[in-house]
């Protein structure tokens, strides 16, 4: 995978299943077992590439084969590893209210007055919800739950995005 192409992270490797070279998987996707659906898989550098074919449901997760991993050793070797899709690979998104969050990096950040508040930078979760990272025109940056109260709208065809900071927030931010 060419290393300029937006890559959507769908999996990482939680160890070892048996002793035949399968993989527990952590799925990302909204249905597990699809991590495997989308074809050739990648590592975070877009150097190592995995073809695998899910072979059932694991606690948290689904179990795999991959291309070329013939033991435990091998799979165990492959722990912790993140696996990537390119964008291009996922089905668009069913209607006007869906989008994938890797779409919304890079776009404007305005606030509901229409004043520029920033650029999205990241849309992260760790653990407790996604996390929208906005780096602020007037320099630094500002990370937000990422809700409907906190992003009313979201206009990808504009290439923008509203932000709404609350009220605590929103006084720290004079740009």
């Amino acid at each position: 995978m060419p290393t300029g192409d937006r890559r959507i992270l769908v999996g990482a490797i939680a160890g070892a299943h048996g002793v035949r070279g399968a993989v527990r998987i952590r799925s990302f996707t909204a249905d597990p077992r699809a991590v495997g659906a989308y074809g050739a898989l990648f590592d975070e550098a877009g150097a190592r590439r995995f073809q695998l074919t899910v072979t059932g449901s694991a606690k948290g997760g689904v179990v795999a084969q991959i291309a070329g991993v013939a033991d435990r050793d091998q799979a165990e070797a492959l722990k912790g590893t993140r696996l990537y899709v390119a964008r291009e690979a996922l089905p668009p998104p069913d209607g006007p209210e869906e989008f994938y969050v890797a779409d919304l990096v890079g776009l404007d950040a305005d606030r509901p007055d229409g004043s520029r508040l920033g650029r999205v930078a990241a849309v992260d979760n760790y653990g407790a919800g996604d996390v929208i990272e906005i780096a602020l025109a007037a320099g630094g940056s500002l990370a937000l739950p990422f809700t409907r109260q906190t992003v009313p709208v979201v206009d990808l065809a504009g290439g923008r995005v509203v932000v709404d900071p609350p009220a605590e927030v929103a006084g720290e931010q004079q740009s």
